[in-house]
């Protein structure tokens, strides 16, 4: 098979596309014709060498990737061959090996795909849709919420623009260029601003009127986030997932409300990642029943994902393309 392989830590040019082994699938375990991989933010960290106690740096040679989805081609022993020729989908935890026309993986792990959903649109949903079910699930948005996105035009960015307006929310969504804003708007955001201009901010509170903000979504931390928390009114809530401003494995975000401005503006501010998050889902039997939630708002057109395809001989593009920020949504390679 074609795979790509990361043989030295270092730039993006290190990914290349070569001819491998094509794996075989051992007990339990069955075997994907690879028709579209995700590509993780943190993926271009560890190709990088950049790592955390949380995701420590893989074993090189490796083949990068934990999302794929495809048709079945082979299973293992103790695998039923109804599997055979079926769609599905699976997130591959922390074993890599999706960058590849061919992927194993534990039969437990995967879902049929529904009817009417394509593989790029089901991995945009299996690790970034389960993702933003879980952050939405520490609160209940309602018609009286108005909610701020930052990173609007992003994956998980995106969705949260449509399920924020599914729960009848007033969003506000940012993202970065005239481009992407415009996707935002179409998103079904009601106010989408750039924030690359600095009077964003100004123009929000503009078009808000006497409202103030009640949630904020942070997927990006740093001066955006600053901003954003600066929006919302007594009660507010700040709900933080991620920091990808000061790089997706730094171990935290640069910036978080201090205790004195939450009890003086009587705010809450929170990281839902981690613990929090496992906690509140069940543990990794909520984890697949989010994915599944996920899948199906995706196949009924509840939530549309964005997706940004690349050819998979071109991984090293992808990985230039997500960390310059010219991507939108979800971005997926295409055997």
């Amino acid at each position: 098979m074609h795979a790509v392989r990361l043989h030295d830590f270092g730039p993006a040019e290190n990914l290349t596309y070569e001819r491998t082994e094509d794996p075989v699938p051992g007990p339990g375990q069955l075997r994907i014709a690879v028709a579209a991989a995700g590509v993780h933010l943190l993926d271009t960290a560890l190709r990088s060498g950049v790592t955390s106690p949380v995701h420590p740096a893989p074993e090189l040679p490796t083949i990068p990737g934990r999302e794929v989805a495809g048709t079945v081609d082979a299973v293992g022993e103790g695998v039923g061959e109804h599997w055979l020729g079926r769609r599905v989908v699976a997130h591959l935890g922390m074993v890599p090996g999706g960058y590849a026309e061919l992927a194993v993986v534990a039969a437990d792990k995967v879902h049929e795909l529904p009817d009417g959903l394509d593989e790029a649109e089901a991995i945009a949903m299996i690790g970034t849709g389960r993702t933003t079910l879980a952050v939405l699930g520490f609160t209940v948005l309602t018609g009286k919420d108005v909610v701020v996105v930052p990173g609007a035009a992003g994956g998980i960015g995106a969705l949260l623009v449509q399920y924020a307006k599914n729960a009848g929310a007033t969003v506000v969504g940012l993202a970065g260029g005239p481009a992407k804003t415009e996707r935002v708007r179409a998103l079904g955001a009601d106010i989408a601003l750039d924030y690359n201009d600095p009077a964003w901010p100004a123009a929000a509170r503009e078009a808000l009127g006497e409202r103030s903000a009640s949630v904020v979504f942070d997927g990006v931390g740093g001066e955006a986030a600053r901003a954003c928390v600066d929006l919302l009114g007594p009660g507010g809530s700040h709900f933080v997932f991620g920091w990808s401003a000061d790089g997706v494995t730094s171990g935290g975000p640069s910036f978080a409300p201090g205790e004195e401005e939450l009890a003086a503006r009587s705010l809450t501010s929170r990281n839902v990642l981690g613990p929090a998050m496992m906690e509140r889902i069940g543990g990794p039997e909520g984890l697949r029943r989010l994915e599944a939630t996920a899948l199906a708002d995706a196949a009924s057109g509840r939530v549309t994902p964005l997706v940004t395809r690349f050819p998979l001989a071109e991984a090293a593009a992808a990985h230039e393309a997500l960390e310059t920020r010219r991507t939108v949504g979800k971005v997926v390679l295409v055997p």
